[in-house]
């Protein structure tokens, strides 16, 4: 029934993206609408920054005042959506909601390309992402839905976990 789906731009007011994710998620959950939402997406991206000669990578919205929901369209959908606290609307001529095109979701990075993992929850691994590049770590959780790693590093004398993509970490050789 997935297949179905598509990836819809839903508009809500600046700076309420994640409370309207975390609303709309609850609402599914409630409701037991699986069937219908299979994703909600708030799109980052890393932006590296340059102060006072010191690197900084953060994470920043890619379009502030939007989110995208993977969601099959009908009357029952699209009222869940629109009757979510702090959403304003669809994106699209008039009420009617566009899908996102097959360039656009992969612009977005929504689609997530499969990779084979050669590392699994204890192993040790070095981390290749530019913030924490060349650290050794634990595997300590793996999360395949949301492609996050979670690694235990030692810095400063103490364990630090760090959240990760999966292709941000190799075992060690």
């Amino acid at each position: 029934m997935s297949e179905n789906a598509k990836w819809y731009v839903v508009h809500t007011y600046s700076g309420y993206e994640n409370k309207v994710k975390a609303n709309l998620e609850k609402t599914i959950e409630n409701n037991n609408l699986h069937h219908m939402f299979f994703d909600i997406s708030v799109p980052m991206e890393e932006v590296v920054e340059f102060k006072d000669d010191q690197k900084k990578t953060s994470l920043k919205k890619l379009l502030p005042g939007y989110i995208i929901v993977k969601m099959i369209m009908t009357d029952f959908s699209w009222y869940i959506v629109r009757n979510t606290r702090g959403v304003t609307g669809f994106v699209g001529p008039g009420s009617k909601p566009v899908p996102l095109t097959d360039e656009e979701i992969e612009r977005l990075g929504l689609v997530h390309k499969e990779f084979s993992l050669n590392y699994e929850v204890g192993d040790s691994v070095t981390i290749t992402s530019e913030s924490f590049r060349d650290f050794v770590g634990l595997v300590e959780e793996i999360d395949l839905e949301r492609q996050k790693v979670r690694v235990s590093v030692s810095m400063f004398g103490r364990e630090t976990p760090v959240e990760l993509e999966l292709n941000q970490v190799e075992p060690l050789e």
